[in-house]
């Protein structure tokens, strides 16, 4: 699921900080934060766009939600937009091998990297689209020459770290606002959250043999130590807030659906 808006943020962000490319380029042309090439173009009304995509089922992204700022330059569709991830841990956490640290979103078509350029008959669906095939179910092949995996077990491992990531990051760190959003995209987060709640729970305490293990990342990445007991905690405090939050009906109709999949075990 992708959507987008154009509304303010709840909390300021600063659009002047400088993001280095992690190639080593000093002018990251590939961040709509620093389009300062664009600035002396007229720009169209609604060039500043957020979107926001939901990790697809049966991917170790399932129920995340990652927030993207994308910037229209002012002669679109000519030319790409530039497009970066918000939800990143504060630059600290890489999703994918197309999703860095920093934010930057390597795809073709935007620019950023090699294969298919941009043509003027896509658009920002064309983008989402794209983006959201990234966030699948073996993420670790979409690294270039790893199509095979390097050391047996690899493609799990990863998704293990991603799983993990996705519930710490993608989930409670948006929902309780350690990274700002446009209102409205928070509140499609807040309507979603109920109905992945059950599953989220169900990976918690699924995994929680892993508790305090270090993470074994392929790529090397450093990535600490799982930690599937706080983020339980803090799931349950967020469904609690959010719960607080909905109208009776949703509320009722949410522990309804609880307590179903409660008894069918």
């Amino acid at each position: 699921m992708a959507s987008a808006n154009t509304e303010e943020l709840d909390q300021p962000v600063d659009l002047l900080s400088f993001v280095e490319d992690s190639g080593g380029g000093a002018t990251a042309l590939w961040d709509p934060d620093l389009s300062n090439d664009w600035e002396k173009e007229k720009p169209k009304s609604q060039c500043i766009l957020h979107a926001l995509i939901t990790g697809p089922f049966d991917t170790p992204y399932e129920g995340g939600f990652f927030y993207f700022l994308i910037r229209c330059p002012p002669d679109y569709p000519i030319r790409p937009p530039r497009v970066k991830l918000q939800t990143t841990g504060g630059g600290r956490v890489r999703f994918n091998p197309n999703l860095y640290r920093n934010g930057k979103v390597c795809l073709s078509i935007i620019g950023t990297w090699s294969g298919p350029a941009w043509s003027p008959a896509q658009s920002l669906s064309s983008v989402l689209i794209s983006i959201q095939s990234l966030l699948n179910e073996k993420p670790y092949h979409n690294e270039p020459g790893f199509h095979v995996e390097r050391n047996a077990g690899d493609a799990k491992r990863y998704n293990d770290i991603i799983r993990h990531e996705t519930l710490r990051v993608g989930v409670c760190d948006m929902l309780e606002k350690r990274c700002a959003c446009p209102v409205a995209l928070r509140e499609v987060m807040e309507k979603s959250f109920p109905d992945y709640y059950d599953y989220y729970v169900g990976i918690c305490k699924s995994n929680m043999h892993k508790q305090g293990e270090t993470m074994q990342d392929p790529f090397g990445e450093r990535r600490g130590t799982y930690d599937y007991e706080n983020i339980l905690k803090r799931l349950e405090n967020i469904h609690k807030t959010v719960s607080d939050k909905l109208p009776s009906s949703d509320t009722e109709s949410s522990d309804t659906d609880l307590e179903s999949s409660t008894s069918e075990r």
